[in-house]
């Protein structure tokens, strides 16, 4: 297998596929959307660029990685940074022993060029210069020009892509003309219990009972309150654990003791309190109360002069005629004390 390629009279040196293995548990329905996504159904179609978004550690990379080993095509991961520039995600000349420039090809082209899958992982922590680099490949074009080296590069008819996505607030925001040809949009949930369990038992075969158990007892609790806690960090509490009662044989620590110490120590002590911890973030978010304007300071909810009231024309016609009715009335009482003392 050559590791160089030429095109126009220059040689790019070709990276190595990744051999990460990844078995997709449970959610059987996204991984056959995905796989339908590089489907080409037409000598004239061409394969769809997926989004797969979710929070950080549910699995996108690997819902990748498994489609990938289900095609049974090689697969390069670019991992896509604030930093990341043009000449990154594509060629970048290196200075060879011999004085020369050497240019190196990146995972993504590697994958062009081999007929490949990519992954770019975590795409909305790349900045938009990097993406227009990508437009022409992206859609019909199918290929990508590097400044660099001053060349043209198409894309194998094989070649596949998918771009993995957080849902976080550090990232930059896809320019439309790039997030139209990134489609569509496949997002992971959280696995059922059975499917969490099985994920922890495919990492830590090793563990016990009752280790899973209370693993998968807090990764659910922390789905069902929204709270941001993934099976990944499961993986990592349980892995701790164990390591920390295997540590001293001779005077093991309890296995309660060591998963809450591990709890603490990769989560954080409020992660101890699941529900306290749900309503803090509930209140840091304003809960269901309505964000307050600048004249929520000056008068009350209620009050007719409020700028936002829901008092009308009408309110203050209706008031003003009962003021006038009330004047009547007294009138009334004050021409009745008249004629009585009239009488007297």
């Amino acid at each position: 297998m050559s590791r160089i390629h030429t095109i126009d009279g220059i040689n790019l040196h070709l990276g190595t596929p990744d051999p990460t293995e990844g078995e997709w548990i449970g959610q059987r329905e996204v991984l056959k959307q995905l796989l339908a996504c590089w489907l080409v159904v037409d000598p004239r179609d061409l394969p769809l660029t997926p989004r797969l978004v979710g929070t950080p550690g549910i699995g996108k990379t690997t819902l990748a990685i498994s489609g990938a080993r289900q095609r049974g095509q090689e697969l390069y991961i670019y991992q896509c940074t604030a930093d990341t520039r043009p000449e990154d995600l594509l060629v970048t000349p290196v200075l060879a022993e011999s004085g020369k420039i050497a240019y190196h090809a990146s995972p993504l082209v590697t994958a062009m060029l081999r007929g490949g899958i990519c992954i770019l992982d975590e795409g909305n922590r790349m900045n938009e210069k990097s993406w227009a680099s990508l437009a022409p490949l992206l859609d019909h074009r199918r290929y990508v020009e590097s400044i660099v080296a001053g060349i043209s590069i198409p894309a194998h008819p094989d070649f596949r892509c998918a771009v993995t996505m957080n849902e976080d607030e550090s990232t930059f925001e896809i320019p439309d003309y790039i997030l139209s040809r990134l489609q569509p949009t496949l997002t992971l949930g959280h696995p059922a219990r059975e499917d969490e369990l099985a994920i922890l038992k495919y990492h830590l075969p090793f563990a016990d009972d009752q280790m899973l158990s209370l693993t998968v007892d807090f990764l659910q609790e922390a789905h069902s309150l929204n709270l941001d806690f993934s099976t990944r960090d499961g993986i990592n509490i349980l892995r701790f654990a164990l390591k920390r009662i295997a540590q001293d044989p001779t005077h093991p620590l309890a296995r309660d003791d060591a998963w809450r110490e591990s709890l603490e120590k990769c989560l954080g002590q409020d992660a101890v309190d699941l529900k306290s911890l749900a309503d803090k973030k509930n209140q840091s978010l304003g809960g269901n109360n309505v964000p307050m304007g600048l004249a929520d300071f000056f008068f009350s909810p209620n009050d007719p002069l409020h700028p936002d009231s829901d008092f009308d024309d009408d309110d203050f016609d209706d008031n003003d005629d009962d003021d006038e009715d009330d004047i009547d009335d007294i009138d009334d009482l004050d021409e009745g004390d008249d004629e009585t003392t009239g009488r007297r």
